[in-house]
Parts: C-alpha cells; structure tokens; sequence
C-alpha cells in the first residue's frame, strides 16, 4: 500500500482548516500541553477529558510543577477519569524528565517512548503536534480511517494488520506536506472521530471520500475487519465496612502497581470459583490486613464495568474480632472518618458506596 496522491493531503488539510475544533492542547501547541492531553484522551472521548485537563493543567501548569506534587494529588485530580496508571506514569516521567532533561520534553518519537506511559502511539503524537515531526500516530480512529481508505480486508488487532496499517501510516506520514506534520495528524484523528465514525460513517461528508476504496466497493460497513471478541468476565467482589470507636471505616491503599493502583478503597477481595462471599471477605482481610472479621448483613451492591471485566461489588456490614491493622497486601490503611474521604482518591465503585453511607448515615450509626 503506496502513500495517497498529493490531491489526498490537499483535500483533507483545507477540510481540517474549516472544521478543527477549538480544543485547548491546540492552541499555542505546548509539547507539555500536547503530551497530558494525549495520555488523557487515550480510549476516552474528548468531552469527558476537556474538564479533567483544565483542573489538571490549573494544578500542574509545568512539567516541574507535576514533578514536585505528591502522588496522591496527583491521583485525586485523576479521580474518575479511569485507567490510573496513565496518571502514575505521567508522575513517573515528569520526574525523570526534571531529573534528567531539564523537565523539557525530547523532540523525536524514539526518545519519548523512553518515557514511562508513552507508547508508539503517543510518542508519535507529541512528535508531530508538538514538534511538527513527520511521525505516524495510529489510534483506533486512525486505524479505521486507513483500512475503510484501502479497503484494508486482514483484521486490524492482528499482528499481521497492526504492522501494516503502521508501515502504511509512516508512509503516509513522510509524505505528507512539508510543515504540515501537526494539521495533517489532528486531521486524520478529527476524520476518524467525527466522519469515519464506527457505525454509520458520513461518507457523503468526508473530504477525502473520492480517495477511498472501501466507499467504492460499498464494504465501508465491513471495514476494518475485527477479531470477535472473547466473552467478558464476571467477577463477584465483597467489601468490608468497618468502624473503630470513632465511627471512622477503615480504608486500604492499594498497591502503586497495579489495576486502580494508589487508590484507597474499603477492605476487600474477589471470590474464588464457588467460593462463598463471605468466606473471601474474611480471607481476604485475613492475607491483606491481618485481621480477623466477623461478617454481618450485605447493605449494597455496586455493579462496575472495567475495560476487559465486570465486578458486583458485595458490601458488607463487618465486625472487627481480632488482629491489628498490618498492610500486607496493602499498600497503607488507615481509618477514615465519612465526610473526610473527599479528600482521598477512591475508584468509582467505592465513591458509590461512600455516596450510599452519606444518604443513609443516620440509618446505618
């Protein structure tokens, strides 16, 4: 597959110069700006990230500004956006590059995937929005943009499609006009994501339709080709509620690696294969805390989707019978009092549970 003719670029440039929209990472395109913003939109959409970048940029205007807050700042301003290791390794390489780059970020492609979280991906996006290098940047948008472009028929997720569809990128990258290596990469992510859209793309709308081989084959419906998906997961979680004299609950921080990484949550565990809830609440608080438990009525339950699994979260109303606090699987514990937990950075499915606590506080004391 060959670079389009230069008609392509032309016609795709003049629709971006009409229709970009007004985003803030674009406006003075500060490689610090271009790089948060680029970690953030990573498989979340642009209006969920659009508030989370402005308290986030308000925060840490710097890369030294991010460098020198604590974690768990960091995490807090993070809260509710998902995928937390995108904020941990954020952290992780704005020290390093205070420490070791004067808290400027390298211009190539190459140097900025050394960087903790940024992949192939984003490494080529900074590269070219930020320093208007001829890079490639293959997202999900972009990857359906190419294979609708040529009628691309070998499923995308496959190793064969990925290195394809990468090499087709490069190219297409290198030829793109002189200059033009930030307003031709937003655009093939704008087309993707507002014209060659999953379902129903507006051919009739796209600039570049006169180019594009699955449109006139009539296959765009079909394109790209993708892999069936395996069956998600199900997993049964129980959680423990806890009060000391004070009626403060005790909350656990999870490990800094890890699926929710840093984030402080109630005491719990997810049950084996027909294992019974109660039984994993007690083991769990036994292998994670050194405590024993007594566990008393279920008050709720929480259903929460992951990216590749589901959870019904069991929360339990428990009596403590033994042992003192020890973080064994925990990275910190500590007991919290209700209107405190504000302050922490917690998981979605608990912000529920706090939520329930505070309606039905009077009831449950």
């Amino acid at each position: 597959m060959e670079a389009p003719p230069e008609a392509f670029y032309e016609a795709l440039l003049a629709w971006y110069a009409r229709n970009a929209p007004d985003l803030p990472w674009r406006r003075a395109r500060d490689p610090y700006q271009v790089w948060l913003a680029e970690v953030m939109l990573q498989q979340t959409q642009v209006a969920t990230v659009l508030p989370y970048y402005e308290r986030f940029l308000s925060a840490f205007p710097t890369v030294q500004a991010l460098a020198e807050a604590p974690l768990e700042r960091v995490l807090k301003l993070w809260e509710g956006l998902g995928y937390y290791s995108r904020a941990r390794n954020l952290h992780r390489a704005a020290q390093r590059l205070v420490a070791e780059h004067g808290g400027v970020l390298p211009q190539s492609a190459e140097a900025l995937r050394k960087l903790a979280g940024v992949g192939r991906y984003t490494a080529g996006a900074i590269a070219s929005i930020a320093f208007g290098q001829p890079a490639a940047a293959v997202d999900g948008n972009v990857m359906r943009v190419l294979a609708r472009l040529y009628d691309y028929a070998v499923p995308v997720q496959s190793g064969e499609g990925r290195r394809a569809l990468w090499q087709l990128a490069e190219r297409m990258a290198q030829a793109a006009p002189r200059g033009a290596a930030a307003a031709y990469t937003q655009a093939l992510m704008d087309l993707g994501r507002e014209i060659c859209t999953p379902r129903a793309p507006r051919c009739e709308a796209c600039p570049v339709s006169a180019f594009c081989r699955a449109r006139a084959a009539g296959t765009q419906a079909a394109r790209p080709v993708k892999q069936p998906k395996p069956p998600t997961p199900h997993y049964a979680v129980a959680a423990a509620l806890l009060r000391d004299d004070s009626g403060a609950l005790l909350m656990a921080r999870r490990p800094l690696e890890g699926l929710l990484g840093g984030l402080w949550e109630f005491p719990q565990g997810r049950a084996r294969e027909d294992e019974p809830l109660e039984a994993a609440l007690k083991r769990a608080l036994r292998e994670k805390l050194a405590l024993e438990i007594g566990v008393g009525a279920q008050l709720l339950k929480v259903q929460h989707a992951f990216t590749h699994f589901k959870i019904a979260l069991h929360v339990y109303a428990c009596q403590l019978q033994g042992g003192e606090p020890r973080a064994l699987g925990y990275a910190d514990w500590a007991w919290i009092a209700l209107e405190a937990s504000d302050q922490l950075a917690i998981s979605r499915a608990d912000r529920r549970v706090i939520a329930f606590l505070k309606e039905n506080s009077a009831r449950l004391l």
